[in-house]
């Protein structure tokens, strides 16, 4: 497993596996401490891991949490996602900047979305499935969600969105969701 930097989010990471295929399927390891350790993540500051499925289509997006922010490590376990983080820290050098890239169950590959970063998804396949590993308990006080047709992003989402949660369809503006309006 090696991790590779994302240019376009300061401090954002792929972590990059390396299977072991033979004509029975393959063996990934999917998670690695001294890999995350080695560019300066504290593998022992996950506490809780999540499981999502989503049918064709499904949007989920754009989420980010108040206060202290949350990290969290994204993979794609199963199907194919267009995967989003967009760069909401203004003392970033990469503020307001986006990377979109697919992530699927055949690659394994690990996005390591950093604390004060929105993330959100969209389903290609049916179904699809997201595995998180996030360094904060859940508070659904700190829940933000901020509209993903928003056109200051203008995110290039493969497909309207078939189904969404109705928090997700109804979410404000990023000028709303940050206080600039």
């Amino acid at each position: 497993m090696k991790a590779v930097p994302v240019p376009e989010i300061e401090g954002a990471y792929l972590f990059e596996p390396t299977p072991h295929a033979d004509d029975r399927g393959f063996f990934s390891r999917t998670f690695d401490a001294d890999v995350v350790r080695s560019v300066g993540i504290d593998p022992d500051g996950f506490v809780q891991d999540s499981l999502s499925r989503s049918r064709f289509a499904v949007l989920r997006g754009m989420h980010l949490r108040s206060g202290l922010g949350e990290a969290k490590m994204v993979r794609c376990s199963y199907g194919r996602v267009f995967d989003v983080i967009v760069d909401l820290r203004p003392s970033s050098s990469t503020y307001l900047q986006q990377k979109h890239l697919e992530l699927s169950g055949d690659s394994q590959v690990t996005l390591y979305v950093p604390a004060g970063c929105a993330h959100g998804f969209q389903a290609l396949t049916d179904p699809a499935d997201v595995s998180y590993r996030i360094d904060r308990a859940h508070d659904p006080a700190e829940d933000v969600t901020i509209a993903f047709d928003d056109p200051e992003l203008a995110i290039p989402w493969p497909f309207p969105p078939l189904r969404m949660s109705e928090r997700d369809r109804a979410a404000p503006s990023l000028a709303v969701a940050l206080g600039r309006t």
